[in-house]
């Protein structure tokens, strides 16, 4: 069976090109969603499933199943299970477009680039480092090899309260000197006795000279906003870099901050279900008019449903059903409140009321405009035990795809991604994948067989989905969110002269499969 599910509540995939004995291409489709989605194709000759799952900031992070057999080997063993909670994670968070500077001046980047550093990883090596070495210092800047040390931000970490630690960027900035049309950032983290513990890249951010006025058509769709994507709001008085607030979640109350900004979930709400009063979802660009609902990526605190409002000269436009777009001055209405408006004072979210209701717009004060943005997540997990690898985790490889050649008790996997080398072993759940490097952009392994995880599973009939891993020769394990999954065939037993005929023809394959190694 092939099947083909949401891991989680935030991914969606889609199975392109099946054919039967042939490849079998699983591209995820990357988006927010508030439902559980499940596509299945099934087939009565094929064993293996794919289950594709993407973590991103608005989920939570997708760990080992503690249950799971490999998940208790400790110590100084290779297996990915080993130490899941000595993990180390990186998270950077940052808008999807940047506007450039001319001139002499300087426009920063807002919100600011942040980055998130957990994970008990970070204080296992303070275990076996002096206090001042463990201490984490890095710096950011755009990924050219123009940038002058000058144009390179120091980040200043401070403890969470979740035992994490954090750093925003504040003086990035784009010069019209830089002719790109797109540029990633570059993270580079040190310890404090210098080492290295690896750069860190971005996703890409498109460069724009200033928020479109124009009614965006589907010739700008990377400038429009998508209904289950990641924004960010933020109000800034009277255009004074000082006085930005963000629209922010703390302690489980919505806040205004003028350090520390949250990523949420924008989706449209279609209608209300009365009997359950749940929400449905729509996809597509958001548009003025619709109704919204705002959910933090992070803690699931959501704010009512709302709708969104074009804002032109302190006026909230009523009258307007364009699509809403990257830096545009909106207004969120509340829907079963329509007089009221989320608005902020001083570091308090409370609701403006407006005074002189009117058809086709409404005056608003300061602190209910906001500007939207669209912004991006990037995590990066790895775990090096008890080892305390001293070489660089970078170039750290990431997994983009997947693509299985064959079915049934013999099938290879192909990994699309960047950054694979050589030196990266495959490994499904605590077991080592035979594993061909093709191209830095491509590894080949041969899935292993169902019994290594379970020996009763062809009597129990059972799915299995084991998380799949990347291991460096030195043992540094790199997380990744996709996973495998075992699926039972839907049809009878076979008689044992066909296994013994499925088993040979399994050797051979692994046979042939050494010879192009």
């Amino acid at each position: 069976m092939w099947q083909c599910s949401s891991v989680g509540q935030h991914s969606t995939l889609s199975l392109l090109n099946y054919l039967r004995g042939g490849k079998q291409f699983i591209e995820p489709r990357y988006h927010d969603t508030f439902m559980s989605q499940t596509h299945t194709h099934t087939h009565t000759h094929t064993v293996y499933s794919l289950v594709v799952c993407h973590s991103q900031l608005s989920c939570p992070i997708r760990r080992l199943d503690p249950g799971f057999q490999g998940c208790q080997l400790l110590g100084m063993t290779r297996e990915p299970g080993r130490e899941a909670h000595a993990d180390q994670s990186i998270i950077i968070l940052h808008a999807k477009v940047a506007q450039k500077s001319y001139g002499n001046e300087k426009r920063f980047f807002c919100p600011p680039p942040c980055v998130y550093i957990s994970g008990r990883g970070w204080r296992v090596m303070q275990d076996h480092l002096k206090d001042a070495v463990y201490r984490v210092c890095g710096y950011m800047c755009l990924d050219s090899s123009t940038q002058s040390q000058a144009d390179t931000f120091k980040l200043i970490f401070d403890e969470q309260p979740n035992s994490g630690m954090f750093a925003c960027a504040k003086s990035l900035f784009i010069s019209d000197q830089d002719k790109r049309k797109h540029f990633r950032l570059l993270l580079r983290l040190f310890l404090g006795n210098r080492q290295e513990v690896g750069s860190f890249q971005s996703r890409m951010i498109k460069v724009i000279s200033k928020p479109s006025q124009k009614r965006q058509s589907m010739k700008n769709a990377d400038l429009c906003i998508s209904s289950c994507s990641r924004v960010a709001l933020f109000n800034r008085l009277r255009s004074q870099t000082v006085s930005t607030r963000y629209l922010s979640v703390d302690r489980g109350a919505f806040v205004a901050s003028a350090r520390q900004w949250t990523a949420f979930t924008i989706t449209m709400v279609e209608d209300q279900r009365a009997d359950q009063g749940d929400f449905v979802l729509s996809e597509g660009f958001i548009c003025y008019g619709c109704v919204v609902q705002l959910v933090c990526t992070e803690s699931g605190l959501a704010l009512p449903p709302m709708v969104i409002r074009k804002v032109n000269k302190q006026y909230a436009i009523l009258d307007v059903d364009e699509p809403v777009s990257q830096l545009h001055k909106c207004a969120f209405q509340f829907r079963d409140n329509p007089h009221a408006y989320l608005c902020l004072s001083n570091d308090t979210i409370i609701q403006y009321q407006v005074r002189l209701p009117h058809p086709s717009r409404e005056v608003l004060n300061d602190g209910s405009c906001w500007t939207i943005i669209g912004v991006e997540t990037v995590e990066f997990t790895f775990n090096q035990g008890m080892a305390c690898i001293q070489t660089p985790v970078s170039p750290f490889p990431v997994i983009t795809g997947l693509e299985v050649n064959g079915g049934g008790h013999v099938a290879m996997l192909e990994i699309h991604g960047e950054n694979f080398s050589p030196h990266l072993k495959v490994w499904f759940g605590n077991s080592e994948a035979e594993t061909m490097f093709k191209s830095p952009k491509s590894l080949l392994c041969v899935v292993p067989d169902v019994s290594v995880f379970s020996d009763g599973w062809r009597c129990l009939r059972r799915v299995i989905t084991v998380p799949l891993s990347l291991i460096r020769l030195d043992g540094l394990i790199y997380r990744t969110t996709f996973s495998f999954t075992y699926t039972p065939e839907l049809h009878p037993s076979a008689p044992e002269d066909d296994v013994l005929l499925e088993t040979i023809h399994q050797e051979f394959t692994r046979a042939n499969f050494h010879l192009f190694m």
